[in-house]
Order: C-alpha cells, then sequence, then structure tokens
C-alpha cells in the first residue's frame, strides 16, 4: 500500500526524496520504495522519519483499515 501520507508530509516541508533520505540516513531509492509501498521501513527508521516529518508514527504509518 503506497504511503501517501509519508508523501504529503514531506511534500508539505517542501523536502525533496533526497533531502528526507539525507534527514534520516538512508538514499533516495528507499524513500522511493517506502512512499510506493515496496519497502516496510524497521521501527528505527519509522521514528526517524517521524521526527524528521514532524508526525506522529499514528499519522504516517497507522493502517486506518485494519
Amino acid at each position: 500500500m503506497k504511503n501517501l501520507r509519508m508523501k504529503a508530509a514531506r511534500a508539505a516541508l517542501d523536502l525533496s526524496q533526497d533531502e528526507l533520505a539525507q534527514k534520516v540516513g538512508v538514499t533516495r531509492q528507499t524513500i522511493g520504495m517506502i512512499e510506493a509501498g515496496k519497502y516496510n521501513p524497521t521501527l528505527n527508521l519509522c521514528v526517524a522519519l517521524c521526527k524528521a516529518l514532524g508526525k506522529t508514527l499514528d499519522e504516517l504509518f497507522w493502517d486506518e483499515t485494519e
């Protein structure tokens, strides 16, 4: 499932995938794969992404359909 919430949060801060990747210590490809729903990040990476984007785990990664 695509992570459109993460993509929207990144765009709201006017960050490119590369800029976000640098902030959390991964590659741009990793960010792209997370947003495309092709990669499940570790909990540590999820927390780092939340901190970088100013969001909570629930706001970025909670699947409300479950």
